[in-house]
């Protein structure tokens, strides 16, 4: 598979242009022009690339990449990091918020998906750009039973905090750390924010509104969506793909 083809088609499916973001999405740090094995990861890290390189990946897609709006300085770990993808020739491609945002392969349409629920629309306002979506159950849910089948889908430890609903209805999803989405899930009488961070200045929050949330882990509830690429590029084109597990417990 030519490189360019395969990431004028990542840009396209992912609409990479549309969001306002950090991350600097798209390719990122170019290598070989012929790809055969691409690496999906949820970060950048000397450990994922090191293992993308051992298992001949030409590529690797990740949700969390390298440049955050821009380079610095090349020194210490992010010199180690560029230097292993340089000498191995492996293309970097990263989507952030496309990733979380996505309709179909997203972080959060598969949170919900997990749950048995199909979105309802978008949720989670970011810079003036929903990354979220909501859904409801066809019948309320105990906030225990749907704590415990996101603890048993993504292999997390869930914390649950039941400040609002206990019997849920709607659910919310942000993904990582969507607790930015507490005062919305408030405000539209949403009874569960899903996410994967929860602060001490999010807990605050929380039990102020009253909002009940569960935070399943930032890395668990990212790797849904490039599981979900991962799958698209499999069946699209003819490559190998393999997902890179690092979780970090947070």
């Amino acid at each position: 598979m030519n490189r360019d083809e395969l990431v004028a088609f990542l840009d396209e499916h992912l609409n990479v242009q549309a969001y306002p973001d950090k991350s600097s999405n798209g390719l990122q740090v170019e290598g070989k022009a012929e790809v055969e094995r691409v690496a999906f990861a949820v970060d950048t890290t000397l450990r994922t690339i090191e293992r993308a390189a051992k298992a001949g990946a030409d590529m690797m897609v990740v949700h969390h990449g390298m440049i955050w709006g821009g380079l610095g300085y090349i020194t210490g770990i992010h010199y180690r990091r560029l230097k292993a993808l340089m000498e191995s020739g492996i293309n970097l491609y990263a989507a952030h918020l496309p990733l979380d945002a996505h309709p179909e392969v997203g972080n959060n349409v598969e949170l919900l998906r997990i749950l048995g629920i199909e979105p309802r629309g978008p949720f989670g306002e970011y810079r003036g750009l929903s990354v979220g979506f909501y859904g409801e159950f066809d019948e309320p849910q105990p906030i225990e039973k749907v704590a415990h089948i996101i603890a048993e889908k993504l292999g997390t430890t869930v914390r649950t905090y039941e400040f609002g609903e206990r019997e849920i209805k709607t659910v919310g999803a942000v993904s990582g750390a969507g607790a930015f989405a507490l005062e919305e899930a408030h405000r539209k009488g949403i009874d569960l924010l899903v996410t994967g961070e929860f602060t001490h200045a999010d807990y605050l929050t929380a039990i102020d509104l009253p909002q009940s949330v569960l935070a399943a882990g930032h890395y668990k509830t990212e790797t849904l969506g490039v599981k979900a690429l991962m799958r698209v590029l499999r069946e699209k084109f003819d490559v190998e793909v393999l997902f890179i597990d690092e979780p970090t417990g947070l």
